[in-house]
């Protein structure tokens, strides 16, 4: 077993853990369903989904399906938890909507881009080897419940609670968040369509303000979504409310910025353009653009 494999297996091993840590946490005030916490049965679900497409998925060489099984699993989770509480409270009601809307709007992106591509070069890497491959399935795994644990605490929670003056301030947050993503997300789809563009880097639009701005807008609406679900919760519930953090550190050091930054250096590290682009533009938090010099 070389050390790629080792580290494949233990971070898989990690995840896990964690993932029964959270399940842990969110499962305190929470509902049951014949005596097994709801929130703890969203979380082996959120890993089953994804081993079991891992099966088909390492066996034809295919990362298809990866963003799309993540929203899938996202809305299977959601569905799970709604379906095991009587009378959903509308603070719930409102969790469940306003995710179920972001990761159907996000799946598809996903999905259509990479049916357009083909292919997916974060997994080159990854698909010959099970263990790593099997990884990243896993990591999805966690991601999913991780990113949708305050939520999905806050729906299961026996704690009832009108969504008040913060879970409206929490859904305008949401709602900006969701806008700066949509809108990063469109211009980039644009400017990529021009064939003028093709093989360049868009600096335009939200991307004049910041090099990942749609990273931005998802950062921003999770942490609506943590501030509309924390007058829900209770006790150890609240260590899910590390759901915003998590999204800002996997997008941040692990899986988002510091792989597309690699790969855009590697493309374009060498040209003026590019690398004035990076000086004068902030890698996440949005900035006014600066004149040119």
């Amino acid at each position: 077993m070389n050390q790629e494999t080792r580290r494949s297996v233990v971070v898989s091993l990690l995840s896990v853990v964690v993932g029964v840590a959270t399940a842990w946490a969110g499962s305190q005030h929470g509902r049951l369903v014949a005596g097994v916490p709801v929130f703890a049965l969203c979380a082996v679900l959120a890993f089953a989904i994804n081993w079991i497409v891992f099966v088909p998925a390492y066996l034809l060489q295919t990362e298809r399906y990866y963003d799309l099984t993540g929203s899938f699993t996202y809305i299977a989770l959601i569905a799970v938890a709604l379906r095991a509480t009587e009378a959903p409270s509308p603070r719930a009601l409102l969790l469940a909507g306003l995710v179920v809307v972001w990761t159907a709007r996000l799946g598809s992106f996903l999905f259509a881009r990479i049916l357009r591509e083909g292919t997916d070069g974060r997994f080159d890497q990854l698909k010959p080897s099970a263990p790593r491959f099997f990884m990243s399935w896993t990591l999805q795994g966690l991601w999913v419940l991780l990113t949708l644990s305050c939520a999905l605490a806050a729906i299961t929670s026996v704690r009832v609670a009108p969504p008040g003056t913060l879970g409206a301030v929490g859904a305008v947050i949401f709602v900006l968040g969701f806008a700066i993503e949509v809108t990063a997300d469109r211009q980039k789809r644009r400017f990529r369509a021009n064939p003028k563009n093709f093989g360049r880097f868009i600096h335009s639009g939200l991307w004049a303000w910041s090099r990942h701005p749609n990273y931005f807008g998802e950062i921003v609406l999770w942490s609506g979504i943590a501030l509309i679900a924390l007058p829900g919760l209770s006790g150890w519930q609240h260590v899910t409310l590390i759901s915003p953090v998590f999204v800002y550190l996997l997008l941040t050091r692990v899986s988002g910025i510091p792989l597309l930054e690699t790969r855009a250096t590697q493309k374009w590290g060498q040209e003026p353009d590019y690398c004035a682009y990076r000086e004068r533009t902030p890698a996440l938090f949005p900035r006014p653009p600066r004149a040119r010099r």
